[in-house]
């Protein structure tokens, strides 16, 4: 596991934090991991102090608004769907990228909510999600020690060892492009993004070779039906709920330079918010109960997803649990599991007991991407698409079994016709990742896995809470 024992960059805390307990900067002392040094530590006092000053991104009352949603999720009332690129890059804040990330959301959505009768909330890996923890600090690209790429938050994806140094105005433009993103997808979700919610234009051919094809074709047209319904009765409404799109942001909470600059005090409101981003979580590999990133957590308003994975620790997940949300506040917290599909039946039943016991009302949502990655034996990173969802039905089982509610997914997926993933109704082998295989990091479902996916889970659901 990468490891940096202490704190080679110190950010300057002003005297009014000084002695005063939790503060944005209160992370500082503690050891972290997942972040390595910068080169220049005036110039990221200088990069964090610009970003410091910069608007921000989001509203406290968003936060506030998603947080009783998933409260109502909690509750079994509503259904949790995160999804986006395992790592944004700052070239892919394009457009096309952006149209095609909320599309794909939006139906899969549409077929949650059509096939289970419940609301949906709709979370996207986006606008800061530029940052991905490594396993190895270094790696060696032809015969030469480098720095891993961390993604576009820290370093260069260029295989040079200059370009892989850490560089702290990347803060800046990760702020940037996550302004520009999140200002093209708010003037969508108001706007003009009704057109592309119809099912009309929703591709049907790739789920002949799935044995539902014919109950997904029927319920293809049952929504465009009904949206067509809508829209006759209330033809001039502009708030028509058809036409309006709620998408919130997520990224894990892992260059605390970055996520530190932009918390701040709200008038009229107790605590700090993290205002760059809606919800944050706290990855596999930064759970240190006495570490940087715990620490910064602990003292933030939004929601908090924790990851839960191998190593399968108990204890440590319910001490965090109490760190973190010590007043067991509802759609607080947001429980990640991601064990893989051999590990489900064996160790999620103890934790769902551990964590009920322990009276958290925690959304429990399942990432079936982390588990079930592998390499090709041309060493091409991907998952299959019956792995994964072969994940989400153990995980189904499981909950049901133990009169839990499994309340949401969370999925590394594009809605973009990438190659990255094998398997799903058009069969994509392992020969064929290499058509567009566009990812840096991890593999992530295409446009047309991602609403099989989504027709497959509300088959689930409906199997486990109808």
């Amino acid at each position: 596991m990468s490891t940096i024992a202490k704190r080679a960059n110190k950010i300057e805390v002003p005297d009014l934090m000084e002695g005063r307990g939790w503060h944005p900067l209160s992370w500082n002392d503690k050891e972290i991991t997942q972040l390595p040094e910068y080169p220049n530590t005036e110039e990221l006092q200088a990069s964090f102090e610009e970003l410091k000053a910069l608007p921000p991104l989001i509203t406290s009352w968003e936060i506030e608004a998603l947080k009783e949603k998933l409260a109502k999720v909690s509750d079994g009332k509503a259904f949790l769907l995160q999804g986006g690129d395992c790592a944004e890059t700052f070239d892919g804040c394009r457009s096309t990228k952006l149209v095609n990330l909320l599309k794909v959301m939006l139906q899969m959505s549409f077929i949650m909510i059509h096939e289970m009768g419940t609301e949906v909330v709709r979370v996207g890996r986006i606008a800061g999600q530029y940052a991905k923890p490594r396993s190895k600090d270094f790696e060696i690209v032809d015969g030469e020690k480098m720095l891993n790429y961390r993604g576009d938050l820290i370093n260069s994806y260029k295989p040079n060892k200059e370009a892989r140094e850490p560089d702290p105005q990347r803060l800046i433009e990760a702020y940037q492009k996550s302004a520009l993103s999140l200002n093209f997808l708010r003037a969508l979700a108001d706007e003009g993004f009704a057109d592309l919610q119809h099912p009309e234009q929703w591709e049907l051919d790739f789920m002949h070779n799935n044995e539902f094809y014919k109950e997904y074709e029927q319920m293809v047209g049952s929504i465009n039906n009904s949206i067509k319904f809508m829209e006759t009765i209330t033809p001039n409404n502009r708030f028509n709920t058809a036409h309006k799109v709620d998408l919130y942001t997520s990224h894990e909470a892992l260059n605390l330079f970055y996520d530190s600059a932009q918390t701040r005090r709200v008038p009229r409101k107790q605590g700090w918010f993290n205002l760059s981003s809606h919800l944050v979580w706290l990855g596999n590999r930064t759970q240190q109960l006495d570490g940087a990133h715990v620490e910064y957590l602990t003292g933030i308003q939004n929601p908090v997803g924790i990851k839960v994975g191998p190593p399968f620790d108990i204890d440590n997940l319910l001490n965090l649990l109490d760190k973190i949300n010590p007043s067991h506040e509802a759609g607080k917290i947001v429980l990640i599991t991601r064990m893989g599909q051999e590990n489900v039946e064996k160790n999620l039943p103890s934790f769902i007991r551990a964590v009920k016991q322990n009276g958290h009302p925690v959304v429990w949502s399942c990432d079936p991407m982390h588990g079930n990655t592998y390499a090709t034996d041309n060493n091409v990173k991907t998952r299959n698409f019956n792995d994964i969802m072969k994940e989400i039905d153990l995980t189904f089982d499981v909950h049901r079994a133990e009169a839990s509610y499994l309340g949401g997914v969370h999925l590394e997926l594009t809605g973009d016709n990438v190659t990255e993933c094998v398997g799903g109704a058009n069969g994509l082998q392992e020969d064929g990742l290499s058509h567009n295989y566009e990812t840096y990091c991890d593999p992530r479902l295409n446009y047309e896995q991602s609403l099989e996916m989504a027709f497959l889970i509300a088959k689930e659901w409906n199997q486990s809470y109808r």
